[in-house]
């Protein structure tokens, strides 16, 4: 591969098989995993990437489980200097000791994000917070304001992940401090609210980021379509594979694939992730 590449969005640390849904017997549907950095770096090698952003894997729905992984991606962070981490933070009242604990590592060498997800409950909405809520998106937000990280976040359709929520979360403290909003929104519903306003958010001068993780086909071209007709966004659009969630060769050709400039595809391979996740 012809092209340097820094992932800013994928998952290290074994899940235990689960019981989704209906299903009889516990399942592991991603089939590979990276249990250390060791099998991470494995992964890199073999499709030329030069850095990766690491980060908890998590799919079970166990709020605490994702934290259990911190200390795979500090052990990463620690010992490869091709990888970035982000810490595991929640939103969850239930998870505020875990986020507390998570927080104190959020000065060592490598990490440069804190990640969340309402997935499992809670909301992005400032406006929906309670007290107890609002204080720890507080803590969360204020650790990455004073630490100089971005915060990660899931979006899916629907729920607290949703992106009008997610959007809400921009328009508070999006000037404050850099939000990746992962996934552009999530889907078709998803795109269609985010592509408009992320364009304009970015021109009011939000510090606003999102990869085309899982988007749907029509979405990341539109939004590169429309980032090279308006001239706006071109600095806050990433590569990201999400591995093992998504797979990296479908994910990289959703860019490289794509019909846009070479320069546009540089600066979402790799400059725009260097300059965001290099510290």
């Amino acid at each position: 591969m012809n092209r340097k590449v820094f992932d800013a969005h994928s998952h290290i640390g074994e899940l235990a098989a689960y019981k989704y849904y209906d299903l009889t017997e516990p399942v592991k549907p991603t089939v590979i995993e990276y249990p250390t950095y060791k099998e991470y770096l494995k992964h890199m090698d073999e499709y030329g990437v030069d850095r990766a952003m690491v980060i908890s894997n998590y799919g079970v729905p166990d709020s605490g489980q994702p934290f259990t992984l911190n200390p795979i991606v500090l052990d990463g962070v620690h010992h490869a200097d091709r990888l970035v981490g982000a810490i595991w933070v929640s939103g969850l009242t239930k998870d505020k000791e875990r986020t507390a604990e998570a927080l104190k590592h959020v000065k060592e060498e490598g990490i440069v994000a804190l990640k969340s997800t309402c997935l499992l409950g809670g909301t992005y909405n400032p406006g929906e917070w309670d007290d107890e809520a609002r204080a720890l998106w507080e803590s969360i937000i204020n650790a990455a304001e004073q630490n100089d990280l971005a915060l990660h976040i899931h979006t899916s359709p629907g729920g607290g992940s949703d992106i009008s929520n997610a959007l809400e979360l921009v328009k508070k403290y999006g000037k404050r401090i850099k939000i990746h909003l992962v996934h552009m929104g999530g889907f078709v519903s998803g795109h269609i609210k985010l592509v408009p306003k992320f364009i304009n958010l970015v021109k009011e001068g939000f510090k606003v980021y999102t990869d085309t993780t899982w988007a749907v086909g029509f979405g990341s071209r539109w939004l590169l379509s429309e980032i090279e007709r308006t001239g706006v966004g071109s600095d806050n659009v990433l590569f990201a594979s999400d591995t093992p969630w998504s797979d990296f060769p479908s994910e990289f050709w959703k860019i490289e694939g794509a019909d846009i400039s070479e320069e546009l595809k540089n600066k979402i391979f790799w400059e725009n992730a260097q300059k965001l996740y290099s510290k």
